[in-house]
């Protein structure tokens, strides 16, 4: 019955001699942000080594065809290990000792001839384990589970399963889910099975049993069947009534939901199933993958009672004979009880409206993945007539409907107002402009949306998917419509990333206190545009301050360059350049003219000295005016016969250019200072504190000296200072002026009166210099 156990220490054996001479191995390095490592797929002949913070590992679809002791080794964290279809044949019985996080094993697909126990001694926070689809015929001659106590799902068995004991499956006490895959199973120790318990839900593969072995079929299902445990029955032939007899077991325990699952069906055998059925509490029946050799003449079973039945799921049905398929008219038996019916991808191009009135409870229809048209969905829902008045979920999604929002301008009976659920999944819609005040549940994915319907028509919706569309961005602003909405699925969209998009939906998948949430996942949110971002995932962009906050950014810009400007103004001021540029200007062009009028008089034949018409231009303040005119004019202009002081003639008078009776009116001021400085042969600057104070005087000073020293004055200028003046009192602009007061002697005026004739005899003599070396 059991396996032999001499082969373990050849097992091992040949384990130790491999481990001697295996090369060195490769790694892995695909493990994103949360320590998810994918290395499916990928040709490994053995376990890779990857980053001991791994949380799950990937292994599956690849050809490794051992574990060694040490290929785990540091994995400590690892919560889910897949090594799925590969060629594994022999893992060492300590490979997984070390791996005491591990919630998750799957060794399912593989080439496991035996189980051994010691693989799971250690893993006591194993709480999934699935050994489907391996070469071993029985569990092992010891209990393998034993150990695990936190065991909630197991899956086991494959084509080569022949026998099941007792003992197999010591040690589990209780399973949210349970599969064995025991469609050759020879062999069943009655109460196997049965001491499982609370059971989730069992999925059972028993092809051969219900064809070969009535009491070994019957003896499974009476273990595995409770009144709210859903049934899974897979790989079934289902052909005369010796077939279906199994269910009596099913029908003593009370079972209440029953899926029949890749299964062949015959007239007979339906009309059987629902005899064996009769009064049986049965709510839930699905039939997925079915093949119908029948014409549907159930009417032989109209006298059973099946008001129980709440919902019927009918999915991927092939029928052989369509055309001689009888109506359903003589099914009304059975159609008048189900609240919830789903006829999914079985090829329906129309349901008749007098069908549709068969289904006096129906409330959930789902008629997704057929040939509906627009024309066949409007006699289905029977014109909107009112037959279906209490339907609250249609779900018309993956058939041929293209305008189905233009027949829905209003409430109409076609769609109820009660309607809760609504998908529309998988069509051309642009738009959805029907109010259902109703609907909690809008299922929009794989239309042509290109922005979110408007919140307002659906007061009460609280989940909205419309993935797989051409949506472009939606912000607070649309979902704020929304007054209940919680759940948004919106991936695989079009996205432009723009500032405010990216911002929100960072902020709403780390959480932000938004009231709707993301439940699909981040990968699905994937930048379109603009280019340089066209297939970022939204969550990982990160834009510039530029970007974002242009308007900002170019109002800093300009008030920082104002700043800037004003500073640099203020220290080019700070530091006379605009005077120096104005005074440079001012005499570039004074110059200009000047130039032109000196070539002027040269082609009228006058010589240069013709062009002086004067011996000195003073330069005053208006406040030290009587000084001039009462001191100055006189001594120069006037000059007395004879010097009593030096016995010596005086000179001829010199003549003076005084801006007050010298400068022609309606001239630019800078033409006046510049004809008269032309026309004169020396400069006199009477310098005192309100010379300097003076803004016209300082105007005045600034553009003479600009003049003199720049090299186009003849001689330097005659300073009289009527007060005592440092140049430190000079404004520090006149660079070259205070140099001079550094450089050359300047005349002072006395205070006391017997220097006075000093004075002016060496002002007499400064002037007087140019005619004496003339002669």
């Amino acid at each position: 019955m059991g396996q032999p156990t001499n082969r373990y220490p050849t097992l091992l054996f040949l384990l130790l001699m491999l481990s001697q001479c295996r090369g060195q191995r490769l790694s892995c390095d695909r493990c994103d942000q949360r320590f998810a490592c994918n290395c499916s797929a990928d040709g490994f002949s053995r376990v890779p080594t990857v980053t001991e913070r791994a949380l799950s590992l990937d292994l599956s679809f690849n050809n490794i065809t051992m574990v060694t002791d040490d290929d785990l080794t540091g994995h400590r964290l690892l919560r889910t290990l897949g090594l799925q279809s590969n060629r594994l044949a022999v893992i060492h019985p300590s490979a997984f000792d070390l791996l005491w996080s591990l919630e998750d094993l799957d060794l399912s697909d593989n080439r496991l001839t035996a189980l051994n126990h010691k693989w799971f001694d250690k893993l006591g926070s194993l709480q999934r384990l699935n050994l489907l689809n391996n070469p071993y015929s029985c569990l092992g001659s010891r209990p393998i589970f034993q150990s695990l106590l936190r065991l909630r799902s197991l899956g086991f068995g494959g084509p080569a399963l022949e026998e099941l004991n007792k003992r197999d499956l010591s040690g589990v006490a209780e399973l949210e889910e349970l599969t064995m895959d025991a469609n050759n199973l020879k062999r069943y120790e009655s109460g196997a099975l049965a001491h499982i318990w609370p059971l989730g839900r069992i999925t059972l593969s028993l092809h051969g049993p219900f064809l070969t072995n009535n009491a070994l079929a019957s003896m499974v299902l009476g273990d595995v069947s409770y009144p709210e445990t859903p049934v899974i029955l897979e790989d079934l032939h289902l052909i005369g009534n010796q077939s279906v007899q199994h269910f009596r077991e099913a029908a003593k325990r009370r079972v209440r939901f029953l899926t029949l699952r890749n299964l062949s069906l015959s007239d007979e055998a339906i009309v059987d199933f629902l005899v064996v059925t009769d009064g049986l509490p049965l709510s839930f029946m699905s039939f997925e993958g079915v093949t119908l050799t029948g014409e549907g003449r159930w009417e032989r079973a109209s006298w059973t009672d099946h008001k129980s039945i709440d919902e019927v799921v009918i999915r991927n049905v092939v029928v052989l004979d369509v055309y001689k398929f009888v109506s359903f008219l003589q099914l009304g038996f059975l159609l008048q009880y189900p609240r919830k019916v789903s006829v999914i991808n079985a090829k329906v191009f129309v349901m008749p409206c007098q069908t549709s009135r068969l289904l006096v409870n129906l409330q959930y229809l789902d008629l997704s993945d057929n040939l509906l048209t627009d024309m066949t969905l409007a006699e289905s829902l029977c014109d909107g007539d009112g037959t279906l008045k209490d339907l609250r979920v249609l779900n018309v999604s993956g058939n041929a409907l293209k305008v189905l929002s233009a027949k829905l301008i209003s409430i109409t009976p076609c769609l109820p107002a009660a309607l809760e659920v609504l998908d529309l999944s998988n069509n051309d819609l642009k738009e959805f402009c029907l109010v259902l005040p109703a609907l909690k549940e809008l299922h929009l994915s794989g239309n042509k949306f290109l922005r979110l319907p408007p919140g307002k028509l659906f007061p009460n919706l609280q989940t909205l998917t419309i993935q797989s569309n051409t949506l472009k961005m939606f912000g607070p602003a649309d979902l704020g419509s929304y007054k209940r909405l919680q759940s948004l699925q919106a991936g695989q969209n079009k996205f432009v990333c723009s500032c405010d998009f990216v911002n929100f939906l960072q902020s709403d998948m780390r959480g932000g206190g938004n009231v709707v949430h993301l439940t699909d996942r981040e990968e699905s949110y994937v930048c379109d545009s603009p280019l340089h971002l066209q297939g970022e995932q939204v969550g990982q962009v990160h834009l510039s301050v530029v970007d974002c906050h242009q308007d900002l950014f170019v109002s800093v810009s300009c008030a920082v360059a104002l700043l800037a400007a004003t500073l640099m103004c203020v220290l080019l001021w700070r530091l006379h350049a605009f005077w120096y540029l104005m005074m440079m200007w001012a005499w570039l062009k004074a110059k200009r003219g000047s130039k032109r009028r000196r070539q002027q008089r040269r082609s009228d034949g006058a010589g240069s000295e013709a062009l002086l018409s004067f011996d000195a231009f003073v330069s005053y303040s208006d406040r030290d005016a009587s000084w001039v005119e009462n001191f100055l004019v006189p001594e120069l202009e006037e000059p007395r016969e004879y010097d009593e002081d030096s016995g010596n003639p005086n000179p001829k008078p010199l003549t003076l250019c005084l801006h007050k009776r010298d400068f022609l009116p309606g001239h630019w001021i800078v033409d006046n200072i510049m004809g008269a400085m032309e026309r004169s042969r020396r400069t006199i600057f009477v310098l005192s504190e309100n010379f300097v104070q003076s803004d016209w005087c300082r105007y005045e000073l600034d553009f003479s000296h600009f003049w003199l020293f720049s090299g186009a004055g003849r001689d330097p200028a005659i300073l009289i200072l009527l007060e005592p003046l440092s140049k430190d009192n000079i404004p520090k602009r006149f660079c070259k002026l205070r140099k001079l007061m550094s450089s050359t002697t300047y005349l002072e005026w006395p205070q006391e009166e017997e220097r006075v004739g000093e004075f002016w005899r060496t002002l007499h003599n400064a002037l007087r210099r140019e005619e004496q070396e003339g002669d």
